[in-house]
């Protein structure tokens, strides 16, 4: 079976984004959210590697009615794990958290994960108590995460998807914290 090439899924589940809001995990994740197309409502992280998870609870906390999704990557997901069990305590039904899963630290130097020694971050979430946290493996997978990913559900979602190692081309968004948090402010019309 062919993998799953990172920036097709990323392109898949924010093309009907409608009000979503998304938060990049460090690295790949953003440069993959940024070729699938910049929008004033996507929030880079740069420097907060294991934070994105929790950036997306917050938000998704204070803009109940507005589909937050956070894509990050295994590598960042594994220094943020706690992040998992914050999630499911306090049970946003507008979160979903989709982890790139290549099995590699691919910002140091594309290291082996701890995902490609079994963990099994999928598990684990579900072991902090989010009930939805499923592995994606094919296409089927992914299209039927984009046909939801922008509606409410029962609870947090987690879907870590099974992705090709092979890295893109960079696609940098700004690197202006101030800017973006700024444009991320005025498209939730607030002030900046």
């Amino acid at each position: 079976m062919r993998m799953l090439d990172r920036r097709d899924v990323v392109a898949r589940l924010l093309r009907d984004r409608g009000e979503m809001l998304v938060v990049t995990g460090l690295g790949a994740a953003t440069y993959d959210v940024a070729a699938a197309g910049d929008d004033p409502r996507n929030f880079y992280l740069w420097g907060a590697m294991g934070g994105a998870a929790l950036v997306g609870l917050g938000l998704a906390l204070a803009q109940p009615d507005r589909p937050v999704v956070v894509v990050t990557g295994d590598g960042e997901q594994l220094m943020g794990l706690g992040a998992f069990a914050t999630i499911a305590l306090q049970a946003p039904a507008n979160l979903t958290v989709v982890v790139l899963d290549n099995g590699l630290y691919g910002e140091t130097g594309g290291q082996k994960s701890h995902t490609s020694g079994g963990t099994d971050l999928a598990a684990v979430a579900r072991g902090c108590g989010i009930a939805q946290a499923d592995r994606i493996k094919d296409e089927a997978g992914v299209e039927a995460l984009a046909a939801t990913i922008a509606t409410r559900s029962a609870g947090p979602r987690v879907a870590v998807v099974e992705v090709d190692p092979a890295e893109a081309p960079r696609v940098l968004p700004s690197r202006d914290g101030a800017y973006t948090r700024g444009r991320f402010q005025a498209a939730l019309g607030l002030a900046a």
